[in-house]
């Protein structure tokens, strides 16, 4: 008779949420070798016991599949640590004193780069926080920090979701960016803010775009995130995503080089508390039709399938978009390095070309990503010459889709990664209104998307970084400001969405079979959360954490002893 294997750690005395197909819950669960060895009742799992098990008591806590967010932009989160912090600043002078601090610890013509004014993770209501109402100047600067060249930096657009994107440089930053009342903005979108009596720049650069364009132009020559900066900063937002419960992520709208290189830099160093996927987001030399499918012959194969690494770091796939604008090429003066965006401008191209370039793509086995607004008729176009059916291609940020879409996604096989908190909580009031009120399931139409059985894999997209807000979104469906449901049919059960923030997550990445679930044989991955999401007040939903956060059978992340890690 065979006998059970010894676990090495044993969870027990709560409520396990497998979210296998059978709905399945447990009272506990073994684990062997990094994987589940079995779950079931607390009398049935005591046979895997041995004197050195390890023992973690939920005390009546719930368990569930490590989270998979789909499109998470996790290098983003520890790098907003890696400057000096304005948060807590309620008037210029709190500001003012921030910087004459930091000058003070500075050499004469040190660079002085601080993170934008405004409170994290989402930064609103700038400058309606400061008591003035405005935002400080060149001169205000000066007079705390006259050596020393400073630079405040904007933010990450899509973190606030509101424009102008605001930046302060001071008269030594000015004068080392070449910059006076005669520069002109290098895109329609910038402002240069001037003194109107005098004509001179104020220091002020107000700009109307999401991805900030002038620290890649007119304040190109700030300080730049080097390597160790990726590398720590990576390792920070894996703590944070740890501390909500996420075990792996999936980077869909693609990583640059230097972002691979921190990837690599901290999977050299042992296994990573965050499992990564990662698609390439490639920089193309030439836009020539011909250029790119030789180019995506020769070196991209690599990509092909389930590309290459491990069930803790891989790269599969590439990212493209049309997006082929005068500002991304703009963008593309820094390059090699990316900013905050972590990939490339340049891997976007014309539309006649992406088709080519895709085309090329599904003939060599290799999936696409992208969210450009047509993508779905040009998959087609590229299907009818080459099949993409089995190849999982992606549609990131679903936003509005009618049901002839649905229909089309269904037959082309597709994958799809929501943006919920932009299309539901942020804009779906205003998405309403200009649908009308007979359109609005067609916003983030998840339940009609599960029924037509298209994978959707829920995402955070970094704002913030908790999957529970997704999870929420997708059982609410409320929208921000107005408090109004949008299209309550369209609502997701929270069992099944909890599957899309788990076992759909695993789909996306080609590894069902590995993780997502609670079942025997796959990886130990395990969320212990501070509630029930399957009972606890709605309303309650975004604010559930992780206690306890287990990869591979191994604690990466404690609460109560803040273990991280």
């Amino acid at each position: 008779m065979a006998t059970n294997p010894t676990a090495d750690l044993i969870l027990s005395g709560g409520k396990i949420v497998c979210l296998d197909n059978k709905g399945r819950i447990a009272d506990a669960l073994a684990v062997t070798g990094g994987r589940v060895a079995a779950v079931g009742s607390r009398e049935e799992i005591e046979r895997y016991a041995a004197p050195d098990t390890r023992r973690i008591a939920l005390n009546g806590r719930t368990a569930m599949p490590g989270l998979i967010d789909g499109h998470a932009h996790m290098d983003r989160e520890g790098l907003k640590e890696r400057l000096p912090s304005l948060a807590g600043a309620t008037s210029i002078d709190d500001i003012l004193q921030r910087i004459e601090a930091l000058a003070a610890a500075a050499e004469p013509g040190d660079w002085i780069v601080t993170m934008p004014i405004g409170e994290p993770p989402d930064y609103v209501g700038v400058p309606e926080n400061l008591r003035e109402g405005r935002v400080p100047n060149r001169w205000e600067l000066d007079r705390v920090a006259p050596d020393n060249p400073v630079y405040i930096r904007a933010i990450w657009g899509h973190w606030r979701n509101t424009l102008p994107l605001v930046s302060i440089a001071n008269s030594a930053a000015l004068t080392a960016a070449g910059i006076d009342r005669d520069t002109m903005p290098p895109a329609p979108s910038i402002h240069i803010d001037k003194d109107p009596s005098s004509g001179e720049p104020t220091g002020i650069f107000l700009e109307e775009t999401y991805k900030p364009l002038v620290e890649h132009t007119l304040m190109a020559g700030i300080p730049r995130f080097d390597l160790n900066d990726r590398i720590d900063g990576l390792a920070r937002s894996m703590q944070v995503y740890n501390s909500f419960g996420t075990t792996s992520v999936f980077e869909g709208h693609g990583i640059a080089a230097e972002v691979l290189a921190a990837y690599q830099a901290l999977r050299s160093q042992g296994p990573p508390p965050v499992r990564a996927h990662l698609m390439f987001s490639p920089a193309w030399p030439s836009t020539g039709p011909a250029d790119v499918a030789e180019l995506l012959r020769s070196w991209g194969r690599w990509l092909a399938g389930h590309g290459l690494g491990d069930e803790y770091l891989r790269v599969g796939g590439l990212y493209t978009e049309s997006d082929y604008s005068d500002e991304n090429l703009l963008r593309t003066r820094t390059a090699p390095y990316t900013g905050w965006a972590g990939f490339n401008y340049d891997a976007c191209l014309p539309e006649a070309t992406m088709v080519e370039m895709m085309t090329e793509a599904a003939r060599n086995g290799i999936r696409v990503g992208s969210f450009t607004p047509n993508i779905l008729d040009l998959y087609e176009q590229v299907d009818r010459r080459a099949p993409i059916g089995d190849q999982r291609w992606i549609i990131e940020h679903i936003g509005v889709f009618a049901a002839d879409e649905i229909a089309r996604i269904r037959d082309l096989g597709l994958v799809l990664t929501a943006y919920t908190n932009k299309y539901i909580y942020q804009d779906g009031a205003a998405l309403k209104r200009e649908l009308g009120d007979d359109k609005a399931g067609r916003i983030a139409p998840l339940r009609s998307l599960t029924d037509a059985g298209v994978h959707v894999s829920l995402a955070t997209d970094n704002v913030p970084p908790t999957m529970f807000h997704p999870i929420w979104h997708s059982v609410a469906r409320i929208a921000e400001g107005t408090g109004e449901v949008l299209a309550p049919d369209e609502k997701l059960t929270r069992e099944e969405a909890l599957a899309a923030a788990s076992r759909e997550g695993a789909y996306l990445t080609f590894e069902e079979d590995e993780k997502g679930t609670l079942e025997p044989g796959k990886l130990a991955d395990i969320a212990v959360l501070s509630a029930d999401p399957l009972t606890v007040d709605e309303a309650a939903l975004p604010d559930v954490v992780a206690d306890m956060t287990i990869v591979g059978g191994d604690v990466v992340y404690d609460r109560e002893t803040e273990l991280v890690g």
